[in-house]
């Protein structure tokens, strides 16, 4: 029974309404949602009657154009499938149409390998595998590649329709990046499918460059009020020329890319070549050096990190060490792996000897954005401090880098009720060469600093209004002091004396144990902690060095205080 692309239309959207299980749907509710959808295609009003859908209903109900579609109706108003599971979009093909089929893939093969049709190649080999699994029932003997899971798929007819008819559309979309959704007018010109994704190119105004946005990130599309304007210096054939991928940028040209590939990975990059650019400089017994003339983005980059250690960039210089800093920061992934055993190692350390290291529990990346959220607050002051207190108060979007899974677990491994009490940042640069005598430290929480004559120093508890907690306060708190320096001996690491944190100890005391031991240098490298309990005796020496040491000091407890006793700097950890 022959069919008219409106009928087609129709019943295209009862189907997808039907399967829509989120909303119940009327009779009236489908008559709106098949004029819509012809407005929508045509351009025009078209009023559908009420006859007509129930007359399309009860086409698709019946076997004429072999649907059976398992239409029910439920509380006598509301229309749905009684198979979730079925789509007149999932019946099989009939004989009748499976005999078109061969027939149309047997005049198309007769066109391959003419350069017009280079682009069927791959189109005919999918539709013949098709048709030969339906008449044969059997499965496909060509597995081709695809992602059933792809979102925005349902959008691609849509969009197809909307670039054929010279159509503005409406578009709600959320990047990737993005905290929210936007809504904006766009003018398509191109769909574009790489690595099984699918991609929209076009602008949101003429003035503005060509770009592309996702079909998976887009929310809804609707027709736009705009008038469409084309693009008169956009030119499908050519935009995609100079670059992998879709990222392009029109203003930016492309540049050589020299890739040494190794001689295990050459095979694979020589039958199937990045670029259509791509030329043999030189072959050896270690490998294979080629060129591209491309663009560097994110796919270009994407590409040769798909190889490893198979490929290494050997021009231009920026590409080059941009693969390096991602292939060192993916290391530091696997690096700063905290394992459970290394906990234990370290809680036990920590309530023995009163101190512990724990390296790589912040990647290179996670420290340079700590350091770069630091350096933009300091801007502010001419004379910078060596410490900030409060520090999470002042710049509360540290707290997020800070407490990184690795140190919530170690947290939690060693007291999971503390609580983040105090937070300071201690900056030691060459120019202001300062040092630590021999001290015990106790977790205070400071009221106001007195100036004495001689002392400037928080650390001189005496010249201090302060509140200093009892003994049983000292056994349930903690310190964290965060390196992003590599810290040792000639940039002032701290000396620690293991042990020494078992009792509160007089000046007297203190002399003679430094005096007569021989302290532990704590060495901690760039992203590493070093754990410490109250009272461990421990001291820094001038630096020797031009090199800073830069630490997050992070003080905690689980200790429930007397009101007269809480902490006056508390942080915050939720």
């Amino acid at each position: 029974m022959a069919v008219n692309k409106n009928a087609l239309i129709r019943y295209k959207t009862i189907d997808k309404c039907l399967q829509n299980r989120y909303r119940e749907w009327t009779l009236d509710d489908l008559i709106d949602a098949c004029s819509d959808a012809l407005y929508e295609y045509e351009g025009k009003d078209t009023y559908v009657s009420k006859r007509t859908v129930q007359f399309d209903i009860q086409m698709m109900r019946s076997d004429k154009l072999g649907y059976n579609a398992p239409i029910v109706v439920y509380n006598r108003k509301y229309y749905t499938y009684e198979d979730e599971n079925y789509s007149i979009t999932n019946i099989p093909l009939s004989d009748n149409d499976l005999g078109k089929l061969s027939e149309s893939v047997a005049f198309l093969k007769q066109f391959q390998g003419f350069s017009h049709f280079r682009e069927l190649d791959g189109m005919i080999q999918k539709l013949e595998a098709h048709v030969y699994a339906q008449k044969t029932h059997q499965k496909s003997v060509i597995d081709f590649e695809k992602n059933e899971n792809l979102k925005g798929l349902d959008f691609l007819d849509n969009l197809y329709q909307a670039i054929i008819n010279k159509q503005c559309l409406k578009i709600t979309y959320k990047s990737f990046k993005a905290r929210q959704e936007s809504e904006f007018n766009f003018h398509p010109y191109l769909l574009k499918e790489f690595r099984n994704r699918w991609f929209l190119i076009g602008c949101k105004k003429t003035s503005q460059p060509v770009m592309n946005i996702a079909l998976d990130r887009i929310i809804s599309v609707k027709k736009s009020d705009i008038v469409f304007k084309p693009k008169p210096d956009f030119d499908a054939e050519t935009y995609f020329n100079n670059a992998i991928g879709v990222s392009i940028s029109p203003n930016l040209p492309a540049e050589e890319i020299i890739l040494f590939i190794t001689h295990k990975n050459a095979p694979y990059i020589l039958t199937k070549p990045f670029h259509s650019s791509q030329k043999v400089i030189e072959k050896d017994a270690f490998g294979v050096t080629i060129s591209l003339q491309v663009q560097h983005n994110f796919e270009l980059e994407k590409e040769i990190l798909g190889l490893g250690d198979g490929c290494k960039v050997l021009a231009p210089s920026r590409l080059r060490r941009n693969i390096k800093d991602r292939l060192h920061f993916g290391l530091d992934l696997y690096n700063t792996e905290v394992t459970e055993s290394n906990l234990k190692r370290s809680v036990k350390k920590l309530n023995y000897n009163g101190f512990s290291i724990l390296n790589n529990v912040y990647g290179q990346r996670e420290v340079r954005r700590i350091k770069k959220m630091l350096d933009q607050y300091f801007t502010k002051y001419e004379d910078k401090p060596f410490a900030l207190r409060c520090l999470l108060h002042k710049i509360p979007d540290l707290k997020q880098l800070l407490l990184n899974k690795n140190l919530q677990n170690i947290i939690a491994s060693i007291d999971k009720k503390a609580v983040l009490t105090k937070a300071i940042y201690f900056d030691k640069p060459p120019q202001k060469n300062w040092y630590v005598t021999w001290h015990q430290d106790v977790p205070i929480n400071v009221k106001e600093k007195i100036e004495t004559e001689g002392y400037s120093s928080w650390t001189k508890k005496e010249n201090i209004t302060s509140v200093c907690p009892p003994e049983e306060v000292l056994h349930k708190s903690f310190t964290i002091r965060v390196h992003l320096d590599d810290t040792n001996e000639k940039n002032g690491a701290l000396k620690v004396l293991a042990g020494s944190h078992k009792k509160r100890l007089t000046n007297n005391e203190i002399n003679v144990i430094t005096e007569n031991s021989v302290p532990y240098i704590a060495e901690v490298a760039s992203g590493g902690i070093h754990l410490m309990k109250p009272l461990l005796l421990h001291a820094s020496a001038k630096s020797v060095s031009q090199k800073r040491r830069r630490v997050l000091h992070l003080e905690f407890s689980s200790a429930q205080l007397p009101n007269e006793l809480e902490f006056l700097e508390k942080e915050v950890l939720n």
